[in-house]
């Protein structure tokens, strides 16, 4: 019993020593340990203090760094991808219409049905994402005004446009086939929509059968590298509804269509110039000639039909002078003893030469053309295919441009193309290039047409009328210089007035006009603060 209660007693003391070992080390861990309340979560950097403090923050911060770097190249990457997909995507539907047009043209189907419908499935894709790249359900940040696309305003009559040019006006009808039918289907479209049946879900009374009588007006404008986008509105059910359609016709991926090597080596052109009198734009015209088709070129044969004899000494003598000088020998001199006409010149011309198919250049005694507008000729004209009609660039009065004869530049450093130093002639059609033997099979000029102007339009409607394709483009290289235009009274009234017009149109910009026309005013007004300068300073 006594031996018992010992080890009783031993065990007792056994366990208050280890309760009391136990709050020894626990009362040393709370009073030694970090007392932040960081210590009790995780396991993050000490916020010590001093040298070791400063060094632990750096390190967090460099570890955020990388972190931030590390997220932003997964980012690019995701983007690279991204990009990647839509180039394959992009690439896809090329290659499926591609198949699809060989198919056509075999009349074989691409891989069966299942490749035709996801053919169509991916360009169905394809189209949906133009309209989400479209400026449509929200607009875009631009960096000026001058980045903003206008809308063209329609009805079902006119269209309102901003870019006119010179032969349209501010409010027309559509004169191209092509913008008719466009703006008819886009009508006739939403007129479908607002007459088809309605959902189960619009309880909406849909009693009105809408017609073209109930058309407003729409709007539209063209990205051209993602779509046309119209808006169009119509009158509603009551007096002061109206219903609203947007219709986005989607432009899809760029096609293939040729890729072939064109060699202009072995191919001429006659360059064909009527000429009545005029020997010292003659010898202006010749020493351009010289530069660009003798020197650059070589390979231009010229033909000058001259009319009367009045000068003709003169204008042999320029020619026979370039012949000796730059041992120049492809030109033709053909005199006709009778009144000037400019279609019967060339029309002469053309016919005149027998070295076979030619490419012609019809061209006038004021042009100036670069060794480049040589070569775009021979590009855009092929036989029984193609002819060419540049737009050249017509250059206003050098007088009213600089101020005064003394301040004129030589005129190869007047051929500038801004909108102060001249415009797209737009509205003429006498330079033009064509192979000789599509000139001969449309019928040539007409040759009852004397003097100035007509003559042009009529063999450029005739290739309209024609299956030849029509090449109409601006020529950066091509300059109408600007001469002294005189309208005889002899002339008809139509070519009387078009003469005039031209004549108008050649002198000055809207702008130069316009300060020539009130330069009293603006005289006066620069006396007038002269006036006050001198009163200010006495």
């Amino acid at each position: 019993m006594p031996r018992r209660g010992l080890l009783a007693r031993l065990s007792r003391v056994g366990a208050m020593l280890v309760v009391l070992c136990c709050s020894l080390s626990l009362l040393y861990v709370i009073t030694c340990g970090p007392h932040n309340e960081d210590s009790l979560v995780g396991n993050p950097l000490p916020r010590a203090t001093g040298r070791e403090g400063y060094h632990a923050l750096l390190q967090e911060r460099e570890e955020q760094h990388r972190q931030h770097i590390a997220s932003l190249k997964r980012q690019i990457a995701q983007l690279k991808e991204a990009l990647q997909e839509r180039s394959e995507q992009l690439k896809g539907v090329q290659d499926s219409l591609e198949r699809a047009e060989a198919a056509d043209k075999t009349g074989a189907l691409p891989g069966g049905e299942e490749g035709a419908e996801r053919n169509h499935a991916d360009l169905q894709e394809f189209l949906r994402s133009q309209l989400g790249r479209a400026e449509v359900q929200a607009g875009v940040r631009l960096p000026s005004e001058y980045a903003v696309v206008p809308f063209e305003s329609f009805t079902l009559q006119r269209v309102y446009q901003l870019e006119m040019g010179l032969t349209r006006h501010p409010e027309e009808k559509p004169v191209r086939k092509d913008r008719r039918d466009e703006l008819g289907e886009v009508v006739e479209s939403a007129l479908q929509a607002l007459n088809a049946p309605r959902d189960r879900g619009d309880k909406s009374t849909a009693s009105k059968v809408y017609a073209p009588s109930d058309f407003i007006e729409g709007i539209a404008r063209t990205e051209k590298d993602k779509g046309t986008l119209y808006e169009l509105t119509f009158r509603g059910e009551q007096k002061q509804e109206f219903r609203r359609l947007v219709l986005f016709r989607p432009f899809g991926p760029l096609m293939k269509v040729k890729n072939e090597r064109v060699d202009t080596a072995a191919t001429p052109i006659n360059i064909v110039v009527p000429l009545s009198q005029r020997a010292d734009k003659f010898r202006q015209f010749m020493n351009n000639f010289r530069e660009v088709c003798v020197k650059q070129d070589g390979r231009v044969h010229l033909t000058v039909v001259y009319f009367g004899r009045d000068q003709m000494d003169e204008v042999r003598g320029i020619l026979e002078n370039t012949s000796r000088e730059m041992n120049f020998r492809n030109f033709t001199l053909i005199q006709l003893n009778e009144e000037f006409s400019r279609g019967r010149g060339l029309d002469v011309g053309a016919r005149a030469w027998k070295g076979g198919n030619v490419l012609l250049f019809f061209c006038d005694v004021d042009i100036f053309f670069t060794a480049d507008f040589l070569n775009t000729c021979r590009l855009n004209a092929q036989p029984g295919k193609k002819v060419f009609y540049p737009v050249l660039f017509s250059q206003y009065n050098p007088a009213v441009i600089y101020g005064a004869h003394d301040h004129i530049p030589p005129i190869e450093q007047q051929l500038v193309i801004k909108k102060d130093t001249g415009f797209w002639r737009d509205f003429g059609f006498g330079m033009t290039c064509q192979y000789r033997s599509d000139f001969i099979n449309i019928g040539g000029f007409d040759v009852d047409i004397k003097g100035w102007g007509g003559e042009d339009v009529h063999l450029y409607r005739k290739y309209l009328h024609s299956n030849l394709l029509v090449v109409r483009a601006p020529s950066r290289g091509l300059f109408h210089l600007w001469h002294e235009k005189h309208c005889a009274d002899e002339l008809p009234p139509e070519q009387y007035k078009m003469c005039m017009q031209s004549k108008a149109m050649n002198e000055a910009s809207h702008g130069q006009l316009g300060m020539l026309l009130f330069r009293h005013e603006i005289e006066a007004h620069l006396r007038k603060q002269k006036q006050r300068q001198g009163a200010k300073k006495t």
